[in-house]
């Protein structure tokens, strides 16, 4: 993780214990939870309209393939 070690994340949570306190650590991992999980769900809709994008013109070049067959 990061290269980060147990020693070292230690001491991080030691420092951000003395600088938050002890009251305030949950509050701030809930609103980074929820900020994550945020920010997943609006990759997954950009994924998911990107994907229907893409299978809209796939369609529209099998259409226009079709239309140039029957044509010929």
């Amino acid at each position: 993780m990061f290269g980060l070690g147990t020693q070292e994340l230690i001491i991080i949570l030691l420092i951000a214990l003395f600088v938050f306190g002890g009251k305030k650590l949950p509050e701030i991992g809930a609103g980074l939870g929820k900020g994550l999980r945020a920010f997943k769900q609006g990759l997954k809709e950009v994924d998911e309209e990107v994907g229907v994008e893409s299978e809209k013109k796939e369609e529209l070049k099998a259409d226009a393939k079709a239309g140039e067959n029957h044509t010929t």
